[in-house]
């Protein structure tokens, strides 16, 4: 979603615990280019909220009373696609994984996961790629299909080696950028020729790909 130079990113927050809420809220309220516009205790308020505040962002829990966090991000996609929605969750089983990874969600934190690394997240959604931390990535690798034989990791070069090792612990294109002192635009190029080389159709599926493959 489009911003202005001065404009904040509008955040609505989704979350039955009042304590984790309220860390989210002063944690997130804290940083200048994030204005809270709501919050919600369960799913369906979160959609309904979302339908009507039309956030930029919405950082969901899985766990919610009477409609769960996977339901209510497919609703909220549906319906706003140029929303972002950044999951936060203590569920770690492999089915609760891999269904958060199908719910559209552009971001997927763990709770308890440091300021820094939500940040990083929001940043990442925002900028349009697709965060998933770690945590998550490792848990699931050897429960998805392997690559697809199409895929051909060996053709990598060294360059997009290096970008796709940022990839996987969820840096942005500006961040990639920057710490590789490279134009945005040629870090662009790079990760749509690493997406093409493996034969995936996003992020998430590259970083699976890298890290079943022992690429990174």
């Amino acid at each position: 979603m489009a911003q202005g130079i001065n404009s904040k990113l509008k955040v609505l927050i989704v979350e039955d615990d009042p304590m984790m809420q309220l860390g989210l809220e002063q944690s997130l309220m804290a940083q200048p280019h994030l204005e809270i516009v709501g919050q919600a205790e369960d799913g369906y308020l979160g959609v309904q909220a979302a339908l009507q505040l039309k956030p930029d962002l919405v950082v969901m829990d899985i766990g919610l009373p009477r409609l769960d966090g996977i339901a209510a991000t497919q609703q909220i996609k549906a319906a706003l696609p140029e929303t972002h929605v950044v999951m936060l969750t203590s569920h770690q089983t492999q089915t609760e994984i891999i269904a958060a990874l199908s719910s559209g969600a552009d971001a997927y934190c763990i709770k308890g996961a440091s300021v820094e690394r939500l940040l990083n997240a929001i940043a990442a959604a925002v900028d349009g790629a697709t965060y998933l931390d770690p945590q998550i990535a490792r848990r699931v690798i050897d429960n998805l299909r392997p690559p697809t034989t199409t895929g051909n990791t060996a053709n990598l070069s060294t360059r997009e080696l290096e970008v796709l090792k940022l990839m996987v612990d969820g840096l942005s294109n500006p961040e990639i950028a920057e710490k590789l002192y490279l134009s945005p635009n040629t870090v662009k190029t790079h990760v749509r020729g690493i997406m093409n080389k493996l034969a995936v159709d996003d992020r998430v599926q590259a970083a699976v790909v890298a890290l079943r493959s022992g690429l990174v």
